[in-house]
């Protein structure tokens, strides 16, 4: 063989690891770019859209998932807990949820649910961003009085919440707990904080 043709060799061998070399590095340097691309933790936490599966949220049952830094309860309602709200039009601020702010459109209804029996609230109170506690056991079995039916109270200043977050009058919070925009993806996954599917 020729000191040429060892020559070519010996370059071609050069060439091929410089080029192995050269796209280990474009991919490690194009890993962090497309990580960088990805919602942060801290961008989620700021506001992006969470994803919630109620598979098994069973009836009666309330699960909490965060967004924006806010407890968001979602609450199966069983067929008892929707009969009571009819029952406490009379009792409640905002019977017919007709402060805007606090639903989307499509949660301005008699359930504020785009389901019957699955609401989706911010679990803040509206007085002073307490977080309310359940009290779903009607009468004194949770030391309510005998006349409550099951909902929410705030335990810091007293304000009461029936099973829809409609504020009971005369208390502290001035309006209903908020129902966040959200969508359902699938009958089984609730996406909060968007309320349009993607295409």
């Amino acid at each position: 063989m020729s000191n040429q043709g060892k020559m070519d060799c010996g370059r071609r061998r050069l060439v091929v690891a410089t080029a192995a070399v050269g796209g280990v590095g474009a991919v490690g340097a194009l890993v962090p770019f497309v990580s960088s691309l990805l919602p942060s933790e801290r961008a989620r936490a700021a506001g992006a859209p969470v994803e919630a599966d109620i598979s098994k949220l069973e009836s009666g049952q309330m699960m909490t998932v965060e967004w924006r830094g806010k407890p968001v309860w979602i609450i199966n309602r069983t067929k008892a807990m929707l009969d009571t709200l009819p029952k406490l039009d009379g009792q409640v601020a905002d019977p017919k949820s007709e402060v805007a702010t606090q639903q989307p459109p499509y949660a301005a209804n008699a359930t504020r649910s785009i389901k019957p029996e699955v609401l989706v609230v911010v679990g803040i109170c509206t007085h002073l961003g307490c977080s309310p506690s359940n009290k779903f056991k009607p009468g004194n079995e949770e030391g309510m009085g005998a006349d409550w039916l099951g909902g929410f109270l705030c335990p810091c200043h007293g304000s009461t919440f029936d099973f829809a977050g409609r504020v009971f009058k005369a208390k502290p919070a001035p309006t209903n707990l908020e129902v966040p925009p959200h969508v359902y993806l699938t009958d089984t996954r609730i996406l909060i904080g968007e309320d349009k599917k993607g295409a």
